[in-house]
């Protein structure tokens, strides 16, 4: 018998993920000497190791990283499986997980989920916060079953199947005291690659990185998300380009001032993609209710 289980690769891929066989534990519901137990036996079935001790913190091997990365395809796979078994049964996927690109906040998609609950109760919703080519790559992937706000082309091969979705205005922001503000408008390159810009980081982990609207690419700050991108640029740490409608409020009260630029990154398309092979009714409810979807100073594409 073959002594890898589904069951080992849950405790292999927690360990990995957690850093030590005590919070894995805690993650699963379990003790740590029943993880403990689980990964020797493997090792000596195996005749290899599959941890070692880096620190405080317990690392894969060689062999443990060959094992997992086959490992959580295969977790992967036995997931979509057991999902796509009851959604034939019921019409229904017992799951919608769902990539949502930074640029969306996510009190916009919130009464949606909310409604789709009161439809189908059970369902369970896994919303991720994606960045740029990260969006796409989780779909690409199989990691999430629909992309929303997806920003750029989607991937080139078929089994995607996408709409445009919404065109959103960028403006270039600053807090009115940044010394940017002392320059004649419309600004040149020159003069904004002179301050520090303010960068989200794509979150694509198997992809090239994609950027947009960056000016200046030498002199900036990463941060992982749109709302920590708005409060570095309130807080005048940095220059960029935002979207209007998630600063409007701040521009409103004169917390940032928009400014002109000679090359501007006015206008951003946003798409909406899935799988082809997911026919799962949440999946179609919830496009057709996006597709309502409007915000004050957008218009769908």
């Amino acid at each position: 018998m073959n002594p890898l289980t589904l069951e080992a690769l849950q405790v292999l891929d927690a360990i990995d993920r957690k850093g030590s066989f005590a919070s894995a534990a805690t993650s699963l519901n379990r003790v740590p000497s029943a993880l403990s137990y689980t990964v020797h036996k493997l090792e000596q079935d195996l005749g290899v190791s599959l941890f070692q001790k880096q620190g405080r913190r317990s690392v894969l091997t060689n062999a443990g990283q060959h094992l997992m990365l086959q490992g959580r395809e295969l977790l992967t796979a036995a997931d979509a499986l057991t999902d796509s078994t009851i959604q034939v049964a019921t019409g229904w996927e017992p799951r919608l997980r769902i990539a949502l690109d930074t640029i969306i906040p996510a009190e916009l998609i919130f009464p949606l989920i909310n409604r789709l609950y009161e439809i189908q109760p059970n369902i369970e919703i896994d919303l991720t916060e994606e960045v740029l080519g990260g969006t796409w790559e989780a779909l690409d992937y199989g990691r999430v079953d629909l992309a929303i706000g997806a920003v750029g082309s989607p991937p080139g091969h078929k089994g995607i199947r996408c709409f445009d979705w919404l065109t959103v205005k960028s403006v270039f922001v600053s807090t009115p005291d940044h010394p940017v503000c002392q320059h004649p408008q419309p600004l040149s390159d020159n003069i904004v690659m002179q301050y520090r810009s303010v960068i989200i980081r794509d979150s694509s982990r198997h992809e090239a990185p994609l950027s947009r609207g960056i000016l200046n690419k030498e002199n900036f700050i990463h941060v992982e998300s749109m709302e920590q991108k708005i409060q570095a640029h309130r807080l005048g740490l940095g220059i960029g380009f935002v979207p209007h409608f998630r600063v409007e409020q701040y521009l409103e009260r004169g917390e940032l001032v928009s400014l002109i630029v000679e090359n501007p990154y006015t206008e951003v398309p946003l798409q909406i993609g899935w799988k082809i092979s997911n026919r799962g009714q949440a999946r179609n409810w919830l496009v057709e209710q996006l597709k309502q979807i409007r915000v004050d100073d957008q218009r769908s594409t």
